[in-house]
Protein backbone atom coordinates (compact mmCIF):
# COMPACT_ATOMS: atom_id res chain seq x y z
CA UNK A 1 0.00 0.00 0.00
CA UNK A 2 1.24 3.62 -0.86
CA UNK A 3 2.36 5.65 2.13
CA UNK A 4 0.13 8.90 1.91
CA UNK A 5 1.28 10.50 5.36
CA UNK A 6 1.74 7.46 8.11
CA UNK A 7 4.84 5.97 8.28
CA UNK A 8 6.25 8.68 5.72
CA UNK A 9 9.97 9.33 6.37
CA UNK A 10 12.54 12.29 6.07
CA UNK A 11 16.16 11.85 5.69
CA UNK A 12 16.78 14.77 8.09
CA UNK A 13 15.19 12.88 11.28
CA UNK A 14 14.39 16.73 12.89
CA UNK A 15 11.97 17.27 10.10
CA UNK A 16 10.25 13.65 11.54
CA UNK A 17 7.51 13.27 14.50
CA UNK A 18 7.54 9.73 15.87
CA UNK A 19 4.23 8.95 17.00
CA UNK A 20 5.18 6.01 19.02
CA UNK A 21 8.53 7.22 20.17
CA UNK A 22 7.38 8.29 23.96
CA UNK A 23 5.08 5.73 24.18
CA UNK A 24 5.65 2.18 26.01
CA UNK A 25 3.56 -0.55 24.50
CA UNK A 26 2.93 -2.02 28.35
CA UNK A 27 2.24 1.08 29.98
CA UNK A 28 -1.22 2.95 29.11
CA UNK A 29 -1.08 5.16 32.02
CA UNK A 30 2.02 6.71 30.91
CA UNK A 31 0.76 7.04 27.21
CA UNK A 32 -2.15 9.11 28.29
CA UNK A 33 -0.15 11.03 30.44
CA UNK A 34 2.21 11.67 27.71
CA UNK A 35 -0.45 12.34 25.10
CA UNK A 36 -2.14 15.14 27.57
CA UNK A 37 0.49 16.42 27.44
CA UNK A 38 0.92 16.87 23.85
CA UNK A 39 -2.34 18.54 23.32
CA UNK A 40 -1.92 21.25 26.06
CA UNK A 41 1.73 21.92 24.56
CA UNK A 42 0.09 22.50 21.50
CA UNK A 43 -1.78 25.26 22.58
CA UNK A 44 1.51 27.12 23.61
CA UNK A 45 2.95 26.60 20.27
CA UNK A 46 -0.13 28.14 18.50
CA UNK A 47 -0.95 31.02 20.94
CA UNK A 48 2.87 32.01 20.83
CA UNK A 49 2.67 32.13 16.65
CA UNK A 50 -0.64 33.65 16.92
CA UNK A 51 1.08 36.48 19.48
CA UNK A 52 4.18 36.78 17.26
CA UNK A 53 1.50 37.74 13.90
CA UNK A 54 -1.14 38.83 15.18
CA UNK A 55 -2.69 40.53 11.87
CA UNK A 56 -2.94 37.68 10.35
CA UNK A 57 -5.53 37.02 12.31
CA UNK A 58 -4.92 32.87 12.48
CA UNK A 59 -6.32 33.09 16.39
CA UNK A 60 -10.05 33.45 15.16
CA UNK A 61 -9.65 29.73 13.31
CA UNK A 62 -6.68 28.24 15.80
CA UNK A 63 -8.75 28.89 18.91
CA UNK A 64 -11.36 25.51 17.91
CA UNK A 65 -8.21 23.09 17.71
CA UNK A 66 -6.69 24.89 21.07
CA UNK A 67 -10.15 24.55 22.97
CA UNK A 68 -10.13 21.20 21.98
CA UNK A 69 -7.10 20.53 22.65
CA UNK A 70 -7.08 22.21 26.36
CA UNK A 71 -10.73 19.94 26.80
CA UNK A 72 -9.08 16.71 25.74
CA UNK A 73 -5.62 17.12 27.47
CA UNK A 74 -7.35 17.87 30.84
CA UNK A 75 -9.78 14.62 30.15
CA UNK A 76 -6.32 12.29 29.51
CA UNK A 77 -4.71 13.87 32.44
CA UNK A 78 -7.65 13.02 34.80
CA UNK A 79 -8.54 9.51 33.72
CA UNK A 80 -5.06 8.57 33.74
CA UNK A 81 -5.14 10.04 37.38
CA UNK A 82 -8.87 8.19 37.84
CA UNK A 83 -7.50 5.12 36.58
CA UNK A 84 -4.07 5.28 39.05
CA UNK A 85 -6.63 5.94 42.12
CA UNK A 86 -8.63 2.98 41.29
CA UNK A 87 -5.46 1.01 41.40
CA UNK A 88 -4.25 2.22 44.49
CA UNK A 89 -7.74 2.02 45.95
CA UNK A 90 -8.38 -1.67 44.81
CA UNK A 91 -10.62 -1.37 42.43
CA UNK A 92 -11.28 -3.40 39.35
CA UNK A 93 -12.61 -0.19 37.19
CA UNK A 94 -10.40 2.06 35.12
CA UNK A 95 -12.04 5.45 34.34
CA UNK A 96 -15.67 6.48 33.38
CA UNK A 97 -15.95 6.20 29.61
CA UNK A 98 -17.79 9.64 28.70
CA UNK A 99 -15.95 13.19 28.19
CA UNK A 100 -18.09 14.82 31.16
CA UNK A 101 -14.46 16.32 32.45
CA UNK A 102 -16.20 17.77 35.53
CA UNK A 103 -17.60 15.16 36.69
CA UNK A 104 -14.86 13.31 35.87
CA UNK A 105 -12.68 15.86 37.96
CA UNK A 106 -15.12 15.65 41.22
CA UNK A 107 -14.85 12.03 40.86
CA UNK A 108 -10.96 12.01 41.04
CA UNK A 109 -10.91 14.67 43.75
CA UNK A 110 -13.07 11.90 45.83
CA UNK A 111 -10.98 9.02 45.18
CA UNK A 112 -7.97 11.43 45.86
CA UNK A 113 -10.30 12.08 49.73
CA UNK A 114 -10.38 8.75 50.04
CA UNK A 115 -6.81 7.20 49.45
CA UNK A 116 -5.97 10.08 51.80
CA UNK A 117 -2.90 12.61 51.56
CA UNK A 118 0.42 11.50 51.43
CA UNK A 119 2.92 13.74 54.00
CA UNK A 120 5.29 15.06 51.29
CA UNK A 121 2.31 16.62 49.26
CA UNK A 122 0.57 18.37 51.86
CA UNK A 123 -3.27 19.14 51.52
CA UNK A 124 -3.11 22.71 50.79
CA UNK A 125 -1.28 22.13 47.23
CA UNK A 126 -4.01 19.80 46.01
CA UNK A 127 -6.56 22.57 47.00
CA UNK A 128 -4.84 25.06 45.15
CA UNK A 129 -5.04 23.29 42.30
CA UNK A 130 -8.35 22.85 42.58
CA UNK A 131 -8.77 26.11 43.16
CA UNK A 132 -7.26 26.73 39.67
CA UNK A 133 -9.05 23.87 37.79
CA UNK A 134 -12.75 24.38 39.29
CA UNK A 135 -14.00 27.85 38.10
CA UNK A 136 -12.70 26.97 34.80
CA UNK A 137 -14.92 23.77 34.66
CA UNK A 138 -17.69 25.40 36.43
CA UNK A 139 -17.70 27.93 33.79
CA UNK A 140 -17.49 25.24 30.93
CA UNK A 141 -20.47 23.49 32.47
CA UNK A 142 -22.37 26.61 32.58
CA UNK A 143 -22.22 27.43 28.53
CA UNK A 144 -23.03 23.69 28.26
CA UNK A 145 -26.04 23.80 30.15
CA UNK A 146 -25.35 20.88 32.43
CA UNK A 147 -28.44 21.48 34.57
CA UNK A 148 -30.89 20.45 31.72
CA UNK A 149 -30.98 16.72 31.01
CA UNK A 150 -28.64 15.27 28.25
CA UNK A 151 -27.22 18.58 27.53
CA UNK A 152 -23.94 18.55 28.64
CA UNK A 153 -23.40 15.52 26.01
CA UNK A 154 -24.91 17.20 23.24
CA UNK A 155 -22.88 20.06 24.04
CA UNK A 156 -19.34 18.92 25.09
CA UNK A 157 -18.23 18.72 21.43
CA UNK A 158 -18.24 22.62 21.52
CA UNK A 159 -14.82 23.07 20.02
CA UNK A 160 -15.24 20.51 16.88
CA UNK A 161 -18.58 21.37 15.30
CA UNK A 162 -20.60 24.88 15.15
CA UNK A 163 -23.53 22.83 16.32
CA UNK A 164 -24.85 20.13 18.28
CA UNK A 165 -26.34 16.80 17.57
CA UNK A 166 -29.62 17.94 17.64
CA UNK A 167 -28.44 20.55 15.11
CA UNK A 168 -28.55 23.65 17.93
CA UNK A 169 -26.01 26.25 17.30
CA UNK A 170 -23.48 26.04 19.83
CA UNK A 171 -23.05 29.16 22.49
CA UNK A 172 -20.78 30.99 20.58
CA UNK A 173 -22.27 30.76 17.36
CA UNK A 174 -26.22 31.55 17.98
CA UNK A 175 -25.50 35.21 19.13
CA UNK A 176 -24.37 38.68 17.46
CA UNK A 177 -22.09 39.83 20.04
CA UNK A 178 -18.54 38.96 19.91
CA UNK A 179 -17.36 35.98 22.61
CA UNK A 180 -13.89 36.42 22.81
CA UNK A 181 -10.89 34.45 24.56
CA UNK A 182 -7.95 36.30 25.43
CA UNK A 183 -4.71 34.52 24.22
CA UNK A 184 -2.38 35.56 26.91
CA UNK A 185 -5.00 33.75 29.79
CA UNK A 186 -5.66 30.83 27.14
CA UNK A 187 -1.26 31.06 27.35
CA UNK A 188 -1.05 30.84 31.23
CA UNK A 189 -3.77 29.26 32.23
CA UNK A 190 -3.13 25.95 30.04
CA UNK A 191 0.37 26.34 31.20
CA UNK A 192 -0.76 26.56 35.01
CA UNK A 193 -3.10 23.11 34.26
CA UNK A 194 -0.31 21.65 32.36
CA UNK A 195 2.11 21.86 35.05
CA UNK A 196 -0.80 21.08 38.06
CA UNK A 197 -2.41 18.07 36.18
CA UNK A 198 0.69 16.42 34.98
CA UNK A 199 2.06 16.65 38.35
CA UNK A 200 -1.22 15.39 40.10
CA UNK A 201 -0.86 12.37 37.03
CA UNK A 202 2.65 11.08 37.58
CA UNK A 203 2.37 11.74 41.66
CA UNK A 204 -0.39 8.90 41.70
CA UNK A 205 1.38 6.83 38.55
CA UNK A 206 4.66 6.70 40.48
CA UNK A 207 2.63 5.68 43.45
CA UNK A 208 1.02 2.45 41.21
CA UNK A 209 4.64 1.77 39.94
CA UNK A 210 5.81 1.58 43.53
CA UNK A 211 2.58 -0.53 44.48
CA UNK A 212 3.92 -2.95 41.40
CA UNK A 213 7.13 -3.22 42.08
CA UNK A 214 6.72 -4.20 45.88
CA UNK A 215 4.22 -6.79 44.48
CA UNK A 216 6.81 -8.13 42.89
CA UNK A 217 9.48 -8.38 45.34
CA UNK A 218 6.92 -10.84 47.26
Amino acid sequence: MNKVLINTYNEDIDKNAYLNWRLNYHDPLQNMIVMADGYITSIKVNVEACLKNPYEKQADILIFPMLFSLNHGIELYLKATCWALNILLGYKGSYKENHDIRNIWYTVKNKNKELGFDITRPEDTFNDMANRIEPYLDELASYLKTDILNDYFNNIDFSRYPMNNRKEYHFFANQFDNVTVDLEVLLSFAESINHDLKCLSTYYYSLVLESWQEQADL
